[in-house]
């Protein structure tokens, strides 16, 4: 994912020592720490289950993925190969209203989700969690896609369609309009406005700030890494503007095109930095295969023992948990604002096309950093792992993963960085289109206004490749997740009208209108 919230370690660098730029840093971090520190200590507070503490902004995320899932009966298994068929094109016509097709819609959603997270991330996990967290981590994986189903359903039922084709969609016009619809009077008007207002807010700052501003900082951090850090060709202050102008005027190039430019570019984007790192997992896996069945029992009996380095079984669930929605950002609402812009009749089509997204962010991607992890056995990750049972340092877990993969290819560090590179400029493409829609949300929507935020939104690109300005990414973590406490509830208040979706959409399946319609496509 795009964040990096508690209780994972900080992987920014800062800028320069002494200085113009650190001055500034220092005077911008000053300003935002007591606000960053207020909203995250209640955001990211700690609660204690069985003797394990965790945030319990997971617990909220993942007791409504399993709502959800109870109430939908189980549709991500029912309904995987609908959404498999509708995502290769199956009930969809050239003149449906929207912009992208199913498949861009997904990749552009999935390119906001993987990320930096899904490399380090994971390494921390299974290093605090033991091998049983990757167990947890799937399931939570496989929850939240009953989260995705839904609230993009909303996003496409909900959405604006502009005279000029365009669409905006997304948690501050659900919020809005279908709370609105289930309660039509001043308070249920009143609330709906509030919640979507408040929404946008929390969209636009993380979309210029952690979307952006961090995804820009982590890119020229690991070039500069792999040239040869402080004393390489990017080791001097000047590096940093260049690579961050260049990053920006990249960007600028994608984002000018709106979501049909974006589309295009997230879908070769996303399967391409999909097979670079599965391939680079499947390696190790590989030439390591007669170890895979004693690592898959590992993973499961793991999950169940009490030998946890975090706190036995539960420990292991929680930091499983815990991973995967950080990770694949289920219950917050922001991928909904890509999935909206789809074409389609039936909104319920692209409720079956989102949830593949926490099954490819989480269940295949994740997963196969942690296996790659568990079968290489590294000296490294089981030194990890004993100094932080004795009470040492959380571990780097960029270091943990990449010694992995370095078991079997040495130059694992530049594959790293050609997939950092990849998940971070994919990530500022998505979120500068989240942070678009909410900006005209609450700006208004003309030529003149989305050119002024695409040009401010690529400023913050370059900023971020200078400037680490931690205080204001802790607050943007914190903002995000804020997002979820009151995405979540219009979910509960809104899950009837996705169920009245759903019930019809199968109706038209069994109703045989769907042979009709592509006989007459044939002709």
């Amino acid at each position: 994912m795009t964040t990096s919230p508690p209780p994972e370690p900080s992987t920014t660098v800062l800028a320069a020592e002494g200085g113009t730029l650190s001055s500034i840093e220092e005077a911008i971090n000053s300003t935002f720490t007591p606000v960053s520190e207020a909203l995250s200590s209640f955001i990211f507070a700690q609660i204690t289950v069985f003797g394990v503490t965790f945030p319990w902004i997971v617990g909220w995320l993942v007791v409504a993925a399993a709502i959800f899932t109870a109430y939908f009966g189980v549709i991500q298994l029912r309904g995987f190969g609908t959404a498999l068929r509708i995502v290769r094109g199956k009930h969809s016509k050239p003149d449906d209203p929207g912009e992208i097709s199913h498949f861009q819609a997904l990749s552009s959603a999935v390119s906001g989700t993987v990320g930096l997270g899904n490399i380090a991330g994971v390494g921390v996990a299974v290093t605090i969690g033991g091998a049983g967290a990757t167990f947890w981590m799937i399931l939570c994986g496989l929850l939240g896609m009953c989260t995705k189903f839904v609230e993009c359903t909303l996003g496409v039922k909900y959405r604006d369609v502009h005279p000029d084709g365009s669409v905006s969609g997304g948690p501050m016009h659900y919020l809005r309009k279908g709370i609105a619809e289930r309660f039509p009077n001043a308070a249920g008007k009143a609330v709906g406005r509030v919640l979507a207002t408040a929404a946008a807010v929390m969209i636009l700052f993380f979309g210029i700030a952690g979307g952006n501003m961090f995804q820009a900082n982590q890119t020229f951090a690991q070039l500069r890494t792999v040239t040869g850090g402080d004393e390489g060709v990017l080791g001097s202050d000047g590096a940093a503007l260049v690579v961050g102008i260049v990053l920006a005027v990249v960007v600028g190039l994608v984002i000018l095109g709106g979501i049909k430019s974006i589309g295009k570019v997230t879908g070769r984007l996303v399967p391409a930095m999909a097979i670079i790192y599965v391939s680079a997992c499947l390696v190790v896996i590989l030439l390591n295969i007669t170890t895979i069945p004693a690592a898959i029992g590992e993973i499961v009996t793991g999950a169940f023992s009490a030998d946890s380095v975090a706190g036995g079984a539960v420990g292991a669930l929680i930091v499983g948990f815990q991973r995967a929605a950080f990770s694949n950002e289920a219950g917050l609402g922001s991928a909904s604002i890509a999935h909206s812009a789809v074409k389609t009749r039936r909104p319920v089509t692209e409720g079956y096309v989102a949830l593949l997204e926490p099954f490819i962010d989480t269940v295949v991607i994740c997963t196969m950093t942690a296996l790659t992890i568990v079968i290489a056995q590294t000296q490294f990750w089981r030194d990890a792992q004993a100094t932080f049972a004795a009470g040492g340092p959380r571990p780097d877990g960029v270091t943990v993963t990449s010694e992995s993969f370095g078991t079997v290819l040495p130059w694992f560090p530049y594959v790293l960085t050609v997939a950092v590179v990849l998940f971070a400029v994919s990530t500022i493409i998505t979120w500068s289109y989240y942070g678009e829609k909410s900006w005209t949300y609450l700006f208004g929507k003309s030529k003149g206004s989305e050119m002024t935020y695409r040009i401010i939104f690529c400023l913050f690109t370059v900023v971020g490749s200078v400037l680490t300005l931690g205080s204001v990414l802790d607050f943007a973590d914190a903002v995000l997740f804020a997002l979820a406490l009151f995405n979540i509830i219009g979910l509960y208040l809104l899950a009837p009208v996705v169920k009245r979706e759903l019930v019809e959409f199968r109706a038209y399946l069994k109703s045989g209108r769907v042979e009709d319609e592509t006989a007459v496509e044939a002709k």
